[in-house]
């Protein structure tokens, strides 16, 4: 009789009594065998993942491959000396200068011919894009096409032809020589800033761009018609898109008295528009969305070569995504008339230069009147190699105290505001020059205590009075006394350096609707 958990072998087989039966391979060890198949819904699952993985790869890669293969590249310079390091696009305080470029080439050739622009071009809009570090302020300066100023040396960087600087130029003019870098070295000049990236469009974007999102909605406070741009529109709020989108931006006398500030204000009014409508519809926070926008302004743009990949431009992008409307503020350029030409712009003094100094101190451009306190200076103090005075050596006498009361101090206001020079008397007067007077003198860009023989001691507590630093005291031997020198530098306060938002540059807000005066010229009965 045999054991009930015997096990026989078959006839024919190899192995372990059993292994068949338990659909064991022959010779295969029991630890080593295969586990129980998956569930069929597990397989399904993990098939389908693996397919949408893929999928999601694929059309991530596309798109990147798409958008990167439209972007055009140019130099950020033409030569100038950069003292700061590359901003990082994600966390940094980024400033964008914003070209429309006036080239006829390609699908821009109807608006003109190619002579109408030479070498690179002109640009036909210049805007610089400010965004706060905390992406809780933006601004969009306007620089108008008429502005003269001066074009630095820059090197065209096809060709290495060197051009000169030029004065009394038109800015838009800036990048016809030397390329992109050329305008952007002009308004790092300009302004004193170190401008970030470019973005340059041309005008097919404008109307890409303004049907991608469906049409912007502009007002007109009467109907008009511009038969050099095309623009016809009736009063009241319309939907622009495509070539009527153009033709509001481009309208060179449509609006205002017909001039460029006119045609600034009709622009400024179109972008605070399509940024109402772009957050209003989410744009920036739906990737379809944005992918769309991101494929028509690519194919129409040129970039710095820092800026050129498409993470870059998604990552700005979404940076703008939760900003408040009331804090995207639309600037333009103090100007007024040039004397050496009414029909082109000069920037007024000394609210540009206030404008350029609130700027570079990052403040708050929709604050007017909010100020940034001056650093300390950082210069050394005035040695006896440079006729001014020192401090003596330990253990020697003092020098003897003079009387603040009795010494002949004069301002000479070379700043160009009015009481400008009364206002800083009366400063000094208060610190205890009760003797200073003043008066108007030519203008000047610098700020300088001069003081003459005998009068080393008392210059820098003049200087103290005012907060201006050791290194603008110097010896003047035929000023009797001393004499503060006002410059453009020192158009506010008291305090040198100290930096003001001037009134009236935030023309509006991208909160504000604003219906555009139609030139009168233009009105269509």
């Amino acid at each position: 009789m045999r054991r009930r958990d015997a096990r026989v072998q078959e006839p024919g087989t190899i192995g372990p009594p059993g292994a068949a039966r338990h659909g064991e391979a022959p010779g295969t060890p029991r630890h080593m065998n295969a586990p129980k198949g998956l569930p069929l819904w597990l397989k399904i699952t993990a098939v389908s993942v693996s397919v949408l993985l893929v999928a999601g790869i694929a059309f991530a890669a596309y798109w990147v491959i798409r958008l990167q293969s439209n972007i055009s590249k140019a130099p950020l310079s033409a030569g100038a000396t950069r003292t700061e390091a590359a901003a990082n696009d994600a966390t940094d305080r980024l400033q964008i200068l914003i070209l429309g470029s006036d080239t006829r080439d390609g699908k821009n050739s109807q608006y003109g011919s190619s002579q109408d622009s030479t070498g690179y071009g002109q640009s036909d809009v210049m805007m610089l894009l400010d965004i706060s570090a905390d992406n809780k302020r933006v601004s969009l300066t306007s620089f108008p096409r008429d502005l003269l100023v001066t074009v630095p040396k820059c090197t065209d960087p096809k060709t290495n032809t060197v051009y000169e600087a030029h004065s009394n130029v038109m800015i838009n003019s800036a990048m016809a020589e030397a390329g992109i870098g050329c305008a952007v070295d002009t308004v790092n000049k300009l302004t004193g800033l170190e401008i970030d990236h470019f973005m340059m469009a041309d005008f097919n974007a404008v109307k890409e761009l303004s049907k991608a999102v469906g049409g912007v909605d502009v007002c007109v406070s009467d109907a008009v018609y511009d038969p050099d741009s095309g623009l016809r529109l009736p009063k009241g709020t319309s939907k622009v898109e495509g070539e009527q989108a153009l033709a509001f931006l481009r309208t060179r006398h449509g609006f205002g008295d017909g001039s460029d500030l006119g045609r600034i204000q009709a622009q400024q009014g179109f972008l605070s528009s399509l940024t109402r409508k772009v957050k209003a519809d989410g744009t920036l926070s739906n990737p379809q969305s944005l992918l769309s926008i991101a494929d028509v302004v690519t194919k129409n743009l040129t970039v710095d070569n820092g800026l050129a990949s498409v993470q870059s431009l998604l990552t700005i992008g979404s940076r703008l995504k939760d900003i408040d409307l009331s804090k995207v503020a639309f600037v333009s350029v103090p100007t007024q008339p040039a004397a050496v030409d009414v029909n082109r712009l000069e920037l007024v003094q000394p609210q540009a230069t206030q404008l350029f100094a609130a700027m570079r101190a990052n403040l708050d451009l929709t604050n007017p009147g909010a100020t940034a306190v001056p650093s300390p200076s950082a210069s050394p103090a005035p040695t006896a190699s440079s006729g001014a005075p020192s401090t003596p050596p330990a253990g020697s006498p003092a020098a003897p105290a003079y009387n603040k009361a009795r010494q002949a101090v004069t301002v000479a206001d070379g700043s160009g505001v009015a009481s400008r020079g009364q206002e800083l008397a009366a400063a000094l007067i208060g610190g205890g020059f009760t003797k200073a007077g003043h008066f108007l003198a030519a203008a000047a860009s610098k700020t300088v205590v001069y003081y003459g023989t005998g009068y080393a001691d008392v210059a820098p507590d003049v200087a103290s009075v005012l907060g201006i630093p050791a290194a603008q005291i110097e010896p003047s031997p035929g000023i009797v006394g001393i004499q503060v020198y006002v410059g453009s530098d020192f158009t506010t306060g008291t305090n040198f350096g100290m930096v003001s938002v001037p009134a009236d540059v935030v023309k509006q807000t991208a909160g504000d609707v604003k219906c555009q005066a139609v030139n009168p010229a233009l009105i269509a009965r």
